[in-house]
């Protein structure tokens, strides 16, 4: 199954249309926050469903404010995939250096040369 992605100019700019494309889950936020974190709903979960992205928001008190923050969420990583990466450019190494390399070898050659015992003159 082949999924359609929206390109960048079609990531809806309004947060109902954004909302419409996406699956909201609510659970308990858990963790530090003592009861009332625990009693209330208030962790908002969006699935992006023609992505396929998903984005939670547990930070704050209110289910509002965390579908808020989740929406932000979901916008930048949205922006983050359909950014347009620059094409990296391959480095050379100069010519020069090529021949400082080289000239370094050759001189190691010649100083382990040097330390060979001599050859026999039988």
């Amino acid at each position: 199954m082949v999924m359609t992605t929206p390109g960048p100019s079609r990531i809806p700019e309004d947060d109902d249309t954004l909302m419409q494309q996406c699956r909201v889950d609510t659970f308990r936020s858990g963790g530090p926050g003592g009861q009332h974190q625990n009693t209330t709903e208030s962790g908002v979960r969006l699935t992006h469903r023609p992505t396929g992205i998903t984005v939670t928001a547990r930070d704050e008190r209110s289910q509002h404010r965390n579908r808020r923050l989740a929406l932000s969420r979901l916008r930048e990583r949205l922006e983050e995939r359909y950014r347009r990466r620059t094409p990296r450019k391959k480095t050379r190494v100069p010519a020069r250096e090529k021949r400082k390399r080289l000239e370094a070898k050759r001189r190691r050659s010649k100083k382990k040369k040097l330390r060979r015992p001599p050859k026999s003159q039988d």
